[in-house]
Order: C-alpha cells, then sequence, then structure tokens
C-alpha cells in the first residue's frame, strides 16, 4: 500500500469514527482519553490546504473562542505554536507548518483549549495528508476539480447533503481543487429544492455583512461528505463571483435592494469571508493576494489566478487602444513569469471563468468571462496576449480548467492560423450542486473544436432531484509517471462521461 493510500485510509476511517460518535451523542478523544465536554471544540472538521514538497496549511474551527493547538508526526517536526481564534474571525485558524519533508507522510493532532497555557481541553481530533513530490520527481498525481455549491436553491439534500462528494472522495484524489463559487452568498437555501427535494434549509438571507458571508460558509462546509473529502485530500481553494456577489468585480460590488445597504462594497467583506474559509498561503505582506503556484513533481504545476479582485468593469468595451483587464498588470506580469520559469511537464491554468463559453447575467451587464461572443465586452484581448506569450516562449501542454457555467464542456484550441501546432485545452466542469442551465453557444475567436458537452436539451428538463444528480458533475486529470495526462468528467454515480488522453509534447 502507497503512502498515500495510508493517508487516505486515515483520514477516512478518523472521519467515519467522528460521525459515528456524534451521532451517539459522545465524542472521545484520541488514546481512548474522554474528552472533556467543558471543553472547546472542532466544528466543521480539519482542512489542509496549499501543500507544498515543504509546507502545508492547515484549518479548523472552534465553537468559542479559544486556542489552536496542532502536533505532527511522521516527519520529525518540532513543536507548533498555538493560534488563538476568536470571533474576529468567526473562530476560524489557520497554521502555516513550515519545514516539511517532501514525499512525506505526517500525521496531525488538532485541539483547542480555552487559553494559550491551559484550560479546559476539547476533543482531539486526528487525520493524515501528505507533502508534494521534489520538482525532479517523476510522481503520479491524481487531481479532482470542480465548482458551483448551493446556487440556485440547490443545496444539501435532507439524506444525501452534496452526494457528489462522496463519490470524488471515492475517486481518490491527491488535491481537489474547489474551482470557484463554492459557496452561494447571494443566494438561499429553502426547505424545499428547486428540484423538489427536502433540504437542510439554511439560517441566512443573502449576505450583506461579514456574519451573513460566515454563515453561508458554515452551512456548505457542515456537510459530512464535504468534511470527508476534505479530510481525505489536500484542498486548493478559489474563489469566483458568488463567494460575494453574482458577476461582482471591484467596481461591480454594491446592491441597492435589501438586504444589502446602498453603496456598500461588499467585496472586502466577501474576500475576508473567503479567506477565513481558506487553507491559502497567504504571505503577510500581501495579505490580499490570492494567485499563486503549486508544484506536485516533475509532471504538473498550477497557476491559481484570481479572475475577480482586480478586473475591470464588465460593461466596458474591449478595444484595441484600451483592453480590458481581468487579471490586472501585476497579476498577469507575475503569470507570464511563473509560466516561462516553469520546467514542468503539464502547465494547468486554474481559471474560474471559462475561455469560450459567453458568461455574464444578465447579458446586458457586460461579459463576465474571458469571451466577447456577440459584444464587445469580455477580456478576449487579455486572454490573447496570455496564449500569444505562451506560443512566442514555446510553453506547450497547458491545461486550462474553469467553471462557473453549470454544465461540462471541453475544448481544443488552435488560436493562431500562424502556428497550427500550438494548441490548448480547456476542461469546464461543474455544477456539483447547483442549478443547471445548459448552453451551446461559444466565441469562435479561438478556434475551438468541442471535444464534449455534457448537459441536459434544456434546464427545464430537469424537473426532480434525481434527474438532476444525473448532470452534476467534476473533472479529474491524472498524470502517470511518463507525463501523460488523462482529463475526464465524471458524474454523480461515478460514471466517466468523457476520457481524453494527453501525451506531452
Amino acid at each position: 500500500m502507497t503512502a498515500i493510500a495510508r493517508i487516505r485510509r486515515l483520514s477516512l476511517l478518523g472521519v467515519l469514527v467522528a460521525a459515528t460518535l456524534l451521532v451517539q451523542g459522545r465524542v472521545t478523544a484520541i488514546g481512548g482519553e474522554q474528552a472533556r465536554r467543558s471543553g472547546p471544540s472542532v466544528t466543521h472538521g480539519v482542512v489542509v490546504g496549499d501543500v507544498t514538497a515543504r509546507s502545508a496549511v492547515l484549518w479548523a474551527r472552534a465553537d468559542r473562542a479559544a486556542v489552536l493547538h496542532v502536533a505532527l508526526s511522521g516527519g520529525g517536526h518540532g513543536p507548533i505554536a498555538p493560534v488563538p481564534v476568536g470571533p474576529a474571525d468567526d473562530h476560524t485558524g489557520r497554521v502555516l507548518l513550515r519545514g516539511l519533508r517532501p514525499s512525506t507522510e505526517y500525521r496531525y493532532r488538532v485541539w483547542f483549549t480555552q487559553s494559550r497555557h491551559g484550560g479546559a481541553r476539547g476533543p482531539v481530533v486526528g487525520g493524515s495528508f501528505a507533502t508534494a513530490p521534489t520538482d525532479d520527481a517523476p510522481a503520479p498525481i491524481r487531481l479532482a476539480f470542480g465548482g458551483d455549491l448551493s446556487g440556485q436553491n440547490v443545496c444539501r439534500d435532507a439524506v444525501e447533503g452534496f452526494p457528489i462528494m462522496d463519490t470524488v472522495r471515492s475517486w481518490d484524489p491527491d488535491i481537489f481543487v474547489g474551482l470557484g463559487d463554492m459557496i452561494y452568498a447571494d443566494d438561499l437555501c429553502l426547505e424545499t429544492g428547486r428540484y423538489g427535494n427536502a433540504q437542510v434549509p439554511g439560517d441566512f438571507l443573502q449576505a450583506a455583512d461579514l456574519e451573513g458571508f460566515w454563515a453561508h460558509w458554515r452551512y456548505n462546509r457542515a456537510d459530512a461528505n464535504l468534511q470527508a473529502l476534505l479530510a481525505s485530500a489536500s484542498y486548493v481553494g478559489v474563489w469566483d463571483d458568488h463567494e460575494v456577489v453574482n458577476d461582482f468585480g471591484p467596481l461591480g460590488d454594491t446592491r441597492d435592494v435589501p438586504p444589502y445597504t446602498p453603496g456598500e462594497h461588499l467585496l472586502p467583506m466577501g474576500l475576508d469571508a473567503f479567506v477565513d474559509y481558506t487553507p491559502i498561503a497567504i504571505s503577510p505582506e500581501t495579505p490580499t493576494r490570492l494567485y499563486r503556484t503549486l508544484r506536485w513533481g516533475k509532471h504538473l504545476e498550477m497557476f491559481v489566478l484570481d479572475t475577480r479582485q482586480y478586473r475591470d468593469a464588465n460593461l466596458a468595451e474591449d478595444i484595441p487602444d484600451r483592453p480590458k483587464t481581468m487579471l490586472g498588470p501585476e497579476q498577469l506580469a507575475w503569470l507570464k513569469q511563473e509560466l516561462a520559469g516553469s520546467d514542468a511537464t503539464w502547465k494547468v491554468i486554474v481559471s474560474s471563468v471559462p475561455m469560450s463559453i459567453p458568461t455574464g447575467f444578465p447579458a446586458t451587464n457586460g461579459r463576465d468571462g474571458w469571451a466577447n461572443f456577440d459584444q464587445d465586452t469580455g477580456f478576449e484581448r487579455e486572454l490573447l496576449d496570455i496564449l500569444r506569450f505562451l506560443q512566442d516562449e514555446g510553453i506547450d501542454d497547458t491545461v486550462w480548467i474553469t467553471t462557473d457555467v453549470h454544465f461540462a464542456e471541453v475544448f481544443r484550441y488552435v488560436p493562431f492560423a500562424d502556428d497550427t501546432g500550438f494548441v490548448v485545452h480547456e476542461v469546464v466542469t461543474g455544477p456539483m450542486n447547483a442549478g443547471i442551465f445548459p448552453n451551446r453557444d461559444f466565441d469562435m475567436t479561438l478556434n475551438p473544436e468541442r471535444l464534449f458537452f455534457f448537459g441536459p436539451p434544456t434546464p427545464a428538463d430537469v424537473a426532480s432531484w434525481e434527474a438532476a444528480k444525473e448532470w452534476l458533475n467534476f473533472g479529474t486529470l491524472v498524470v502517470d509517471e511518463d507525463g501523460t495526462l488523462t482529463a475526464q468528467v465524471i458524474d454523480t454515480a461515478g460514471d466517466v462521461a468523457f476520457s481524453l488522453e494527453l501525451a506531452p509534447s
């Protein structure tokens, strides 16, 4: 059994044991020690994210103001300083774990105490994770990705929760990328869902203050299937528009109808809540920077984009003498520099919004994704600039993973007539658990070839929860030791709807 397989078995066992004990109305600490009931408890599981060969970020939340303690074993790691958590961050805490060893299994113990030096201690939660291989190690990698969670009143089913999360966990990924819209802060979760099923109702309105945003995060993270997945795979968190409000950017993040306060900017609150609930390795020097790279061995490097925080207004025109930007000049320069400096076999560009499928609702508010389609309001010129840079630098073997549109689609692009050997692929997935809205339109600028479409004929063709589950989906990338990449789209039942094998150039 491989180290990663052992990790998954330990993590899943810990989740199942914890769930059983909670159902029985009791919690027992690791090692048989009875937890003190008066001590602060872990409320939403433990998540380990942004794992590299040398570091990781561990996240946990307490049920009150407390101090977070973490102990590692398995890799010779020393003591870890405790971290206080309190109401300013909804009692969430992140611990940056440094000085780790590559390709190493670490076991963690996490608990809360009332104070830094003592007081009542809550139950201990245990689990495991594995660090990434070194950059020269031809190690295989299994990556799952998807987005769109609890949108359009398609929320936690009263019996099944988020069923697709159990399917993702069963697929056994090393990494799970939450690709965006991991909450719908501008939507509701009612007792009866969009597709007629009984749901766990949300105790929130549309998020108009920080507490409202936290409530949406608590609701989704309370799902047992999602907790089990995040306990078994390294997590990479990404945001898109519904972590704040539909199609937002810095110039379009206010709303003027209740429960919103007219003129009040929602982006800062939504960003705070996203950071509070995401184990992301944020530098104190750049506390709001979400774009980053993550490397896994010789064959894969992810370039995680922030498509929301720096964009021009959606309604602005994208014209030659004033091209629009979605990334902002600093992030664009960073992306080019990192791509040029990477020697990974596959460069996976993580973009929450798609490349060719037109987005933006209503369309009269301008395009929200890269494509113009029938307008001049997309962000097409910046995308073409990125692709031309890749072509000029001889950077082949790039795959874009995207979401946002609530159906799955796969494209092969040959964007430049002067170099038909330069090819880019895009895998669009979703929703994982939200409304289903198929749309067969796509922009022709990148000379696309549609390889696959996964969605019903029309939204009206989905009339029940059982029918909806047939169209919920996620994406996967598997890279073998020889560098061969296989991309798939998988449905809720675990059936492979599409598969594409790509050999490195």
